[in-house]
């Protein structure tokens, strides 16, 4: 009989190894993949590192992809570690997305560190009051927040495309031919473009510097503030923190507006840093919330770890999209990122899990006498 027992304790090794190995088993797997498709796996895979890391200009873009992931990541870690599920972090992405532009086109003129501080702010704020719904259904009427957080994703990829593409609103370009015929949203002013710094070659976004530091103080918030303790326990269980006397309600409330303020402050980021204009499709279609869960859950969701992670996987997409053509295999990049997050959530049963081949009860049962007719 096989059995499958919960470790007391976690070994630390397991930690560290299981994720390392569970990563060489996803590009083995690939390989094989690969051979079955008639595409050499060794030359395949460098040039997707070398596309990804080491060819001219690479890293910059690899921070570029990585930017949103770094936002959409933590946001999931921020509330998976309270055993939240916020899978709104798509939708909260856009709510970010509107009011960031928004604010950077009514303050035109203003002084720019003005303009990006307060596009910062209503970014976070438009995250917030979104997942403040979810937040407040779970927290007072004992709601499914997967459900309520995933419904508002479409509800607010609809609410974007009618900004640009079915409204004459306030963030829709109206003044051109061009514009009468192709849609789009107006270009936020000089002054709402966030600052970049260029160090060896390579860029670093003023949006990535923030994702850093969010993940820096959501690890001292964790692991250093009542907060953070309070939330732990209330994760591992609610009716432990009740019966301490915990305000459970207020902390899952606070803890999902959290998440949504990170995750809008990087729909911000994604005007300030590289669109400068509110771009329903090319946001809709970048999927960064999605793939923010699959960077929380590889980063075990440590802030920290999230940012490297979201790091890796952005040097992937990059990798795809530079390569992407008939002597490349276009779903290589999909097929890596599923086969990484199922072996890295599967090497998780090894590391809290230990599994027991125990023939015990078998015997047990043949030597037990037969029932009395």
């Amino acid at each position: 009989m096989i059995r499958i027992e919960r470790r007391l304790e976690q070994p630390r090794r397991l930690v560290v190894v299981v994720p390392v190995v569970s990563i060489v088993v996803a590009f083995l797997i690939a390989t094989i993949v690969l051979l079955a498709t008639s595409h050499p796996p060794l030359h395949t895979f460098r040039r997707l590192f070398d596309a990804a890391f080491l060819a001219n200009g690479a890293l910059t873009e690899t921070v570029v992809s990585a930017t949103p992931l770094a936002f959409t990541g933590l946001a999931a870690a921020v509330a998976f570690r309270m055993n939240l599920f916020n899978i709104g972090g798509e939708g909260q992405l856009y709510a970010g997305a509107i009011t960031g532009a928004a604010m950077g086109l009514l303050l035109a003129g203003a002084p720019s560190p003005v303009v990006i501080g307060l596009m910062m702010v209503a970014g976070a704020a438009g995250g917030a009051l979104l997942a403040a719904i979810p937040g407040v259904l779970r927290a007072f009427f004992s709601t499914n927040e997967i459900i309520t957080s995933l419904m508002l994703n479409y509800v607010l990829a609809l609410v974007i495309d009618y900004l640009i593409f079915d409204s004459h609103s306030y963030l829709r370009e109206t003044k051109g031919f061009e514009a009468s015929v192709f849609p789009q949203g107006k270009k936020l002013p000089p002054e709402a473009t966030w600052s970049s710094w260029t160090i060896h070659g390579l860029a670093l976004p003023l949006g990535f510097l923030v994702a850093i530091g969010l993940a820096a103080a959501v690890w001292g918030l964790y692991a250093r503030t009542r907060f953070g303790f309070e939330v732990q326990v209330i994760g591992d269980s609610v009716r432990a923190g009740r019966y301490a006397g915990m305000r459970t309600r207020r902390k899952i409330l606070a803890v999902m507006c959290l998440s949504g303020a990170i995750a809008g402050l990087g729909g911000a980021s994604q005007d300030g840093d590289f669109r400068h204009q509110l771009d329903p499709r090319g946001l809709t279609q970048a999927n960064y919330g999605y793939t923010g869960i699959v960077v929380a859950a590889l980063a075990r969701y440590n802030p920290f770890a999230v940012v490297l992670v979201a790091f890796m996987l952005g040097g992937l997409q990059n990798a795809g999209y530079t390569l992407q053509g008939a002597d490349f295999p276009a779903g290589l990049v999909g097929v890596l990122q599923g086969l990484i997050l199922f072996s890295v959530l599967g090497g998780e049963l090894l590391i809290r899990y230990r599994i027991r081949f125990d023939r015990r009860p078998a015997k047990a049962e043949a030597a037990a006498p037969e029932p009395a007719s």
